[in-house]
């Protein structure tokens, strides 16, 4: 499947299709409705493109402009919102309903250093087979950790059972820096 040239993506000058077109923008002395062949008079005399904006109003709406120098100012903003996007990563922490202290401790250092990197934290206890009668050790022990990870992250959800894990998510809080 071949990509679709940037050309392709507007109707511009001879390949526009319809009779007539509003023109608007700030190189035209009069915005209205103008015959393509008008439009594309006016276009040429200032060498610039007729560029279709809008193919789907009545009539199509064009406007006047530098073709190439348009394209650029639209890759540039997608680019620059792109940017502004923030990408969430969600790191696990699994525990049994018997995780001893070492391994509780080491697990903790872990998600630490997730929140301060900037992950959100998704902490599971895991029940297996009849283990799921120490739910309520499940529980503690995840309300455990969140009070020891206070100062670096927010509970977004308390533990919650569903199916066999009991299930806390925890954000990193928003570090003040001076």
């Amino acid at each position: 499947m071949r990509r679709p040239k940037q050309e392709d993506l507007h109707q511009i000058n001879e390949k526009i299709q319809s009779g007539e077109l509003r023109l608007v923008g700030d190189n035209v002395g009069e915005q209205g409705i103008y015959p393509t062949t008008k439009a594309l008079a006016l276009a040429k005399e200032q060498e610039l493109d007729l560029v279709v904006i809008s193919e789907k109003a009545e009539p199509p709406i064009a406007r006047i402009l530098d073709y190439k120098k348009f394209l650029y100012e639209q890759k540039k903003k997608t680019k620059e919102l792109k940017a502004k996007q923030i990408k969430v990563v969600v790191k696990e922490i699994r525990f049994g309903p018997q995780t001893d202290d070492h391994d509780y401790e080491f697990k903790k250092k872990h998600a630490e250093k997730f929140l301060e990197e900037g992950s959100k934290l998704k902490a599971y206890v895991f029940f297996k087979g009849r283990s799921i009668v120490f739910k309520d050790q499940g529980e503690i022990l995840l309300l455990k950790l969140a009070q020891e990870l206070e100062d670096v992250g927010k509970v977004d959800q308390l533990p919650q059972l569903e199916g066999k894990r009991m299930i806390m998510m925890m954000s990193p809080k928003k570090s003040q820096k001076a």
